[in-house]
């Protein structure tokens, strides 16, 4: 969670394929994803916020876990170096060498699946999964949701980030693209070089969704409530530390939460 807070950024080739689910997966991609989102402000930032956030939310107790689209594997190292035994599931074989690489000797099993193929690959039940900005590149996150519903143990707990769709059209807005927020045209397509989610939701979703597969919402936070609409693109380590600890005082607090650049769930399975 010590990631320095330098500059960076990241970009997808124009001619970036979508999987046969119609998902965006990010084979090719893991240098530019490490330094460019991981290692700039927005990603520690980030990665900071859920090391506050997580420990808050969770009823942890060393339980094993399915970290879902696990990536390079933060949050995978994150949960093992407190006592779970984490099976991470990614698609892309780039991203998942990676992880393995930095995740050599802790307690993880690694899976080359996405998330649709988890019932057979990785079927549980889980007490404990964790998926977190994946929904955004899926081209049907509420058949995602039930998906990770069924693998949840009774009693079990789901932490699910997502992109948030309110967020970008505000900052559409900040960023003078009034016609485009008027429009409602917020989603990616996938291909182009931006890295714009096919899929930002809002928080009505996700509520609905979960009321319908019987999920509970125990917490919910925002993460990066108010970094993206800095006009100060480049702040000091000075700025960086007082933003810091305005985003853990209200990350959790109406009505801010609701602006954060990614919604932070914890749902619940009734026993």
């Amino acid at each position: 969670m010590g990631t320095p807070l330098t500059s960076g950024s990241a970009t997808l080739p124009s001619d970036a394929p979508l999987s046969a689910d119609g998902d965006r997966h990010f084979e090719g991609l893991a240098e530019k994803f490490s330094a460019g989102l991981y290692g700039s402000p927005r990603g520690a930032l980030r990665l900071a916020l859920l090391d506050h956030c997580l420990p808050r939310q969770l009823e942890l107790g060393g339980q094993p876990l399915l970290d879902v689209g696990g990536g390079l594997g933060q949050m995978a190292a994150w949960f093992a170096a407190r006592g779970h035994d984490v099976t991470l599931a990614e698609p892309a074989e780039e991203m998942l060498a990676r992880a393995r690489q930095a995740l050599a000797g802790q307690s993880v099993r690694f899976l080359r699946e996405p998330l649709q193929r988890l019932p057979e690959a990785a079927p549980g039940p889980w007490p404990l999964i964790v998926c977190h900005a994946v929904f955004e590149w899926l081209a049907d996150p509420e058949a995602a949701l039930a998906t990770l519903a069924g693998l949840l143990a009774p009693g079990g707990q789901l932490s699910l980030m997502v992109f948030n769709r309110d967020a970008l059209r505000f900052s559409n807005v900040v960023k003078g693209n009034l016609e485009k927020a008027l429009a409602d045209r917020l989603e990616g397509t996938g291909r182009r070089q931006r890295l714009t989610p096919i899929s930002p939701l809002t928080h009505d979703q996700i509520a609905t969704w979960a009321e319908a597969r019987g999920l509970e919402i125990t917490a919910v936070a925002g993460i990066r409530v108010f970094q993206d609409y800095l006009r100060e693109r480049h702040p000091d380590e000075a700025q960086l530390k007082q933003l810091l600890a305005l985003e853990r005082r209200y990350c959790d607090v109406e009505p801010h939460w609701r602006l954060g650049r990614y919604l932070l769930y914890t749902l619940h399975k009734p026993e």
